[in-house]
């Protein structure tokens, strides 16, 4: 799911109560969890419905319990096709949120997005609808230029060139995915030759590495993306197990996120809704155990981070009709109203855990 364009109270008491709640999967490891974590914790700047002061509220109750924030974008493909240069893009859109984060004390982590978020099978809609492709020489010119402008103006800890590149390669049709390589490595070699301290990162699906999404079960793994995109010196993870089968965050393997690759990783967006929509089964009680679990397979990748790019719920009256979003929107810590759920008190859990060693090292 790509970042959206929608526009403590008794917090101790509520962890205390769903503690005994989780049952204990087959995997999860005995004894107490580690007093400090390696990874770093935050959310994007989503608010739940396109209203600033509710957006200027979601900020400020999340910032308090986060070290790191993460911007994930595609291209703004209308201004770009007109004309509009990508430096004053950036400026225009992005440096005053960025700056507000340095402000805060986060660092910041950015993911440039290839293609349609919400249905990885076809270009950006922005994209379609102009009739263009980013199969094209000019328009993989436009995203090159846009992404130095975003690491020259912005100056991510991270930087996220193209997001779930398996599903890409799985979903897409191959010339798309082709495009996504070239562009993408293009990209790599452009910031680099102006920017030697960036990370540089790609985002893989991790339900489809584990052949949950739409295969059979069976374990894939990352080895092409490893191989198609060598610049990556990082992985980033996108993670949502209830839409890959899983009923139970317990069900989750221990080394879910370990298994997938050598390189240090950080959970660029994901989580586990507290409600219950189509056919998945959800509860606010179930969505804090994933949290616990997920603490769980942090601890044994030794990630860096995790990152869920929705704070709050989403609130459904802006959904465009046959929108895939329900399946989203009750991901959030608080609801759409900012109204703590008891996962708020499992993630402030966690984030009480002193941090090791410098940031982002």
């Amino acid at each position: 799911m790509r970042a959206l364009r929608l526009f403590p109270i008794g917090v101790a008491v509520l962890g205390a109560a769903i503690l005994g709640g989780c049952s204990k999967g087959r995997e999860t490891p005995t004894g107490p969890a580690p007093a400090v974590r390696s990874w770093r914790m935050g959310f994007s700047a989503i608010p739940p419905r396109p209203d600033f002061a509710t957006q200027i509220a979601t900020l400020d109750l999340w910032t308090r319990r986060a070290d790191a924030a993460i911007i994930h974008v595609e291209p703004p493909w209308d201004s770009l096709l007109a004309g509009t240069r990508p430096d004053s893009i950036v400026r225009r859109q992005l440096l005053g949120l960025a700056d507000f984060y340095r402000g805060k004390h986060l660092e910041l982590v950015f993911t440039l997005d290839a293609t349609n978020g919400l249905d990885r099978a076809s270009e950006s809609a922005a994209l379609v609808a102009a009739g263009r492709s980013i199969a094209e020489p000019a328009v993989q010119r436009l995203y090159r230029d846009f992404a130095v402008a975003v690491d020259t103006l912005l100056h991510p800890t991270y930087f996220g060139l193209a997001a779930e590149t398996n599903l890409i390669r799985a979903a897409a049709p191959a010339a798309l995915y082709a495009a996504v390589v070239q562009m993408a490595n293009a990209v790599a070699a452009d910031v680099r030759a102006r920017d030697a301290a960036v990370k540089l990162y790609v985002s893989v699906q991790v339900e489809t590495a584990w052949g949950r999404l739409g295969g059979s079960n069976a374990y894939i793994g990352i080895s092409s993306d490893l191989a198609d995109f060598p610049f990556a010196q990082v992985i980033g993870l996108s993670s949502y197990p209830y839409l890959g089968g899983f009923a139970e965050p317990e069900d989750l393997p221990i080394d879910y996120y370990a298994r997938l690759t050598g390189k240090p990783e950080l959970v660029v967006e994901g989580g586990w809704p507290s409600d219950s929509a189509g056919a998945i089964a959800s509860s606010p009680a179930k969505q804090a155990c994933y949290l616990r679990r997920q603490a769980e397979l942090l601890d044994r990748a030794d990630a860096l981070a995790v990152f869920q790019l929705t704070f709050t719920d989403l609130d459904p009256a802006y959904f465009p009709p046959g929108s895939i979003l329900p399946l989203f929107a009750t991901l959030g810590l608080v609801d759409a109203n900012l109204t703590p759920k008891l996962a708020l008190a499992t993630w402030d859990s966690a984030f009480a855990r002193p941090r090791s060693g410098p940031l982002f090292p």
